[in-house]
């Protein structure tokens, strides 16, 4: 398997884990000779409700009677689609009504940007530097880490890049510029969460100029950060969200939202102003529909606080500089790249997946499912401290 991996199946790094997966089940995966693995993952922030559950299973199955792709996005009236942008209007402000369903978190990012151009007639998009907004050509046009984009270019034109949290970026959004995009907190340089009211001053600043704010909400929504979307954290309101990854409870889906104001615009002049061939797949749609009534019937969001606390309460050692993020979005700090990397390949020995972050060498990720218990999360600490501290003991 592990040769055939390598030669037919196109691959995103050297040295992938390889973990050879036979099966999942709640916050386990188990490979080939059935040794299971503690998931502090979950898929890089997508199985919501961990692996297997039984409500999306049921979701998935009982849409599978009935009917599979019939017709283009936006044309058939569908009941699964319908029901689950109904139920997503209802968790969020009054203005985030309406919403266009994708196939993932970057194509909704294409779809935003479209969507702020098209509606303020500009053309000028502002970013923040080390952002991740996914990875096709527009997504990485926004994306603020030259070493990731260099290779790829001609990109976009008409982006210019701020600094997350710096306030005095912000007089570089003018009256030429038509959308504003802003992780809620920052990804992949390292969970950074904004400070000092930060996004509120983004908004208003937008709100002086007529520009459009789109926050990148594809890791922290569906209640990762102790809220169901995390810019209820922060005193804002934007006028464009983006979602991905949880929304789907671990199927492939990608959503842009907005005031069917502005959402509206991209019926006409031109028509079809942008279109999708699977997104809000009958299936997709009936299986993010059960993940978030699960996730909004239960303690699961409130809950995240009090896992988060956990978490930091167990994580104590010198080698761990810090622990950032927000909920069951977190990120260890260590000392250097090495190091992280050493942890997260000795965890994974021992029966725990940890994860990399895309711009942070020195971070460790943790964003494990909503559903982890508490004894799972002192397991998977006490193999995490232990990791470290069999690897600290050796370089001293």
């Amino acid at each position: 398997m592990q040769e055939d991996f390598l030669k037919y199946q196109a691959q995103t790094s050297p040295h992938p884990l390889s973990l050879k997966v036979s099966h999942a089940d709640g916050s386990y995966i188990y490979d080939a000779s059935n040794k299971k693995y503690l998931d502090f993952i979950a898929g890089v922030s997508a199985n919501s409700l961990g692996h297997n559950h039984p409500k999306i299973k049921k979701a998935i199955i009982d849409q599978l009677e009935k009917y599979t792709h019939v017709m283009v996005y936006g044309e058939f009236i569908q009941n699964p689609q319908l029901e689950f942008t109904k139920e997503l209007a209802k968790h969020l402000p009054e203005k985030l009504s309406t919403t266009y369903l994708t196939n993932s978190g970057t194509e909704a990012t294409e779809g935003a940007l479209k969507l702020a151009k098209r509606f303020t007639g500009r053309s000028k998009i502002i970013a923040c530097k080390n952002a991740y907004h996914g990875n096709t050509q527009g997504a990485m046009s926004v994306c603020g880490v030259e070493e990731q984009n260099k290779a790829f270019r001609p990109l976009i034109p008409g982006i210019d890049f701020i600094e997350f949290n710096n306030e005095l970026d912000l007089e570089k959004i003018t009256t030429n510029t038509a959308g504003v995009i802003i992780e809620t907190i920052q990804g992949g340089a390292g969970f950074i969460e904004p400070t000092n009211n930060y996004l509120k001053k983004v908004q208003n600043r937008c709100n002086q100029v007529g520009a459009l704010l789109i926050l990148d909400e594809i890791q922290t929504g569906i209640g990762r950060t102790g809220k169901f979307f995390g810019f209820e954290n922060y005193n804002c309101v934007p006028d464009i969200v983006i979602s991905g990854k949880g929304l789907g409870g671990g199927m492939p889906i990608g959503a842009f939202i907005s005031s069917h104001k502005i959402m509206s615009c991209l019926k006409d002049k031109p028509k079809l102003g942008h279109i999708t061939t699977f997104g809000g797949h009958p299936v997709i749609a009936a299986a993010a529909l059960a993940t978030i009534k699960e996730v909004t019937s239960t303690n699961l969001i409130s809950a995240t606080l009090e896992k988060e606390a956990l978490f930091r309460s167990l994580l104590i050692h010198p080698a761990i500089k810090e622990i950032r993020g927000k909920g069951l979005m977190l990120a260890i700090i260590v000392d250097n790249e090495e190091l992280a990397s050493k942890i997260i390949l000795r965890c994974l020995e021992k029966g725990l997946l940890l994860f990399w972050l895309l711009f942070e060498g020195k971070a460790i990720r943790i964003t494990p499912p909503l559903t982890i218990s508490d004894k799972e999360i002192k397991h998977g600490c006490n193999l995490l401290v232990t990791s470290i501290e069999e690897l600290y003991k050796g370089s001293l």
